[in-house]
């Protein structure tokens, strides 16, 4: 990867997840398809997971069906939870990644996948082989990677130790999730760039979630750190809405594509397609 080349993953599945109206599927189709045409590398969609869980996302095989993949070079990523959820996903063959969160805090593990870290650590392996076998790729975000509120031990030795035996195991991508906003420049800083230098056969990106008022600082904290793969939702919309209350919303799209198009990064984006769904959002997050 060239020194301004960056993989920007676009999240509209993350930004719309926890909405309590239910966005009609025509509308989703609509909002993917303009932002599979801006130029992203990769478009989180959806997720195949329980709809009792996740009931926005229950027509994400719908919504898949739908999608107009003929003139865009974008990659699809889908999140999973479960074995049942991988199984799905690998049916599909537009499906280019399948993503699951790997939690370091053993209460968000089980609050996000109801499982714990052991029982997720071997659903991580059994993703990796089903990949494996069906030409796909998995993403594993160490969610918790900077902290977390429930009074699980954090530390960088544990966040290092879980990097090791995910990346032992055989994962090839690997991001830093911040899921609750607790990160700083300095923990990014402190953190990204020994990891990306321990890691560096694995692609190492991060997902941030911050408050307005932080992004810009965490974004150049990133870049400053090294960080080629970066998570963002248009205009900051999201949060986890299995993480605590006080949710913090993602990094905003237009922040990070603004701060890298300061530093000379080529992104080469559709500003007009991307213009469009800066517009259609406005029927969706209401």
């Amino acid at each position: 990867m060239s020194q301004n080349k960056f993989k920007l993953v676009e999240c509209p599945r993350d930004a719309m997840q926890g909405l309590h109206t239910f966005v009609p599927t025509a509308l989703k189709v609509e909002y993917l398809n303009l932002l599979l045409q801006v130029g992203f590398d990769t478009l989180d969609f959806g997720s195949f997971v329980s709809p009792k869980a996740i009931p926005q996302m229950a027509d994400t095989a719908e919504v898949l069906a739908q999608l107009d993949l003929s003139s865009t070079s974008t990659k699809l990523l889908a999140i999973v939870a479960n074995l049942k959820g991988i199984e799905s996903a690998v049916q599909h063959q537009e499906v280019n990644y399948l993503g699951f969160p790997f939690s370091i805090s053993e209460t968000f593990q089980q609050r996000n996948t109801n499982s714990s870290i052991a029982q997720s650590l071997n659903t991580v392996e059994e993703m990796l082989s089903i990949c494996a076998k069906n030409n796909k790729t998995a993403v594993v975000y160490l969610s918790m990677g900077f902290g977390n509120p429930y009074g699980d031990e954090w530390n960088y030795e544990i966040v290092e130790k879980w990097a090791d035996v995910l990346v032992s195991k055989g994962v090839q991508i690997l991001s830093l999730a911040d899921t609750v906003g607790v990160s700083t420049p300095e923990k990014i800083e402190n953190i990204l760039p020994k990891l990306i230098s321990k890691f560096n056969t694995t692609e190492i990106g991060i997902h941030l979630h911050s408050t307005p008022l932080e992004r810009s600082k965490k974004i150049a904290a990133a870049y400053q750190a090294g960080v080629k793969r970066i998570d963002s939702a248009l205009k900051g919309f999201g949060g986890c809405p299995m993480a605590a209350d006080d949710l913090t919303g993602n990094i905003a799209t237009e922040d990070v594509i603004g701060f890298l198009n300061a530093q000379g990064a080529e992104l080469n984006f559709n500003m007009v397609k991307w213009n469009e769904a800066m517009v259609l959002s406005g029927k969706i997050f209401r």
